[in-house]
C-alpha cells in the first residue's frame, strides 16, 4: 500500500483513538496531589534533556542519507495523523522492541531487530503506534515512570518529594495507565498501516521474534490462541491474575494476545472504519 492508497486524516485529534480506559486511568493518575511535584522535578532536574542526549548517543538518527526507508515510512506516517515529524533514531539492540522520548523534542527510536523483525508494511503499524504516543501525550508520563521507578529502586523508595507509601501508591497508577496507554497506541499504529491483518501480523512478528519459517506464521491460529486465552475457565483466569501482578511488571507492553484481541473488537466496534471514512474529532477551528 504506497502514500496514494493511505488515507489521511486531515485535522485528527488524540481523542479519535484514545481508550477510555486511557482516559479514566489517566485523570486518575493527574489528581494524585504528588504527581504535579515528580512532574516539576523531572523538568528542573534535566532528565528530558538528558534521556534526549543520551539517546542521540547512542543511535543512528534516521533523514533523506541515512536509512531512507525508515525516514519515508516516518514521513508518511506522520502525515497520516497530521502531526509534526519527531526524529528518528535507529540504535543496536537483539531484543525487539521501541520507543518514544523527548516531551520538549520528540523522537522515535527503533532497535535494530525490530527493523529485522518487520517487514515494511508492517513498519507502518510499529512507528504509527509510535507517533500516537507522542500525539496522545503519552510521552511526558512515560518519560516520568520511567525516572520515577529507577530513582525509587535505586535509592531504596526515596527521593525527597515522595514518601515510601505515596511513591508506591503513584508507581502503581502510572503502571495501570500505561498499559491502557498502549492499547491507544495500537490503535494509532493501525490507522496508520490501515489493516487488521498487517497489524496482527506485526504482533505475530514481534511476539515469536525473526525466524527462517516466519511463512509459516498463521493469521488465523494466533487470533484462536487469543480467543481461548481469553475465554479461559476460571481457575486459569484467576492464574493469569496472579501471574500478571507477580510478573507483568517486567515487561514494557501488555502481552501480545491481549493486544491483538483489542485491536480486533475495536474494529468490530465500527469505530475504526468511521474514522477512515472521515467520522471523528477534529482540531478545532481558531
Amino acid at each position: 500500500m504506497g502514500m496514494q492508497d493511505r488515507k489521511r486524516l486531515t485535522g485528527i485529534t488524540a481523542d479519535a483513538f484514545v481508550s477510555d480506559a486511557d482516559k479514566w486511568a489517566l485523570d486518575k493518575l493527574k489528581k494524585l496531589p504528588l504527581l504535579p511535584q515528580v512532574v516539576q522535578k523531572f523538568f528542573d532536574l534535566g532528565f528530558d534533556r538528558w534521556m534526549y542526549c543520551f539517546n542521540m548517543s547512542m543511535s543512528v538518527r534516521c533523514g533523506p542519507n541515512q536509512y531512507p526507508t525508515l525516514y519515508n515510512i516516518l514521513r508518511e506516517s506522520a502525515a497520516i495523523l497530521d502531526m509534526p515529524e519527531p526524529e528518528l533514531y535507529v540504535t543496536n539492540n537483539p531484543f525487539p522492541n521501541a520507543f518514544a522520548g523527548g516531551v520538549e523534542r520528540p523522537y522515535i527510536t527503533l532497535r535494530s531487530s525490530m527493523v529485522e523483525t518487520l517487514t515494511d508494511e508492517q513498519l507502518y503499524q510499529l512507528i504509527g503506534h509510535e507517533l500516537a504516543h507522542i500525539k496522545a501525550g503519552h510521552v511526558l508520563y512515560f518519560s516520568v515512570y520511567m525516572v520515577l521507578y529507577q530513582l525509587l529502586d535505586g535509592l531504596g523508595r526515596r527521593i525527597p518529594v515522595v514518601g515510601d507509601a505515596a511513591s508506591i501508591g503513584l508507581i502503581l497508577a502510572f503502571y495501570e495507565w500505561s498499559r491502557q496507554a498502549e492499547f491507544s497506541a495500537d490503535r494509532g499504529g493501525m490507522l496508520v498501516c490501515q489493516s487488521l491483518d498487517t497489524s496482527i501480523d506485526s504482533m505475530i512478528a514481534m511476539t515469536a521474534g525473526p525466524s527462517r519459517l516466519r511463512h509459516e506464521l498463521n493469521r488465523e491460529a494466533f487470533m484462536d490462541q487469543a480467543r481461548v486465552y481469553h475465554d479461559m475457565p476460571m481457575p486459569d483466569a484467576l492464574g493469569k491474575l496472579v501471574v500478571w501482578w507477580l510478573i507483568g511488571h517486567m515487561y514494557t507492553h501488555p502481552m501480545p494476545v491481549h493486544r491483538a484481541q483489542q485491536m480486533e473488537r475495536w474494529v468490530q466496534s465500527g469505530n475504526y472504519e468511521r474514522i477512515l471514512e472521515g467520522d471523528y474529532a477534529r482540531v478545532k477551528a481558531s
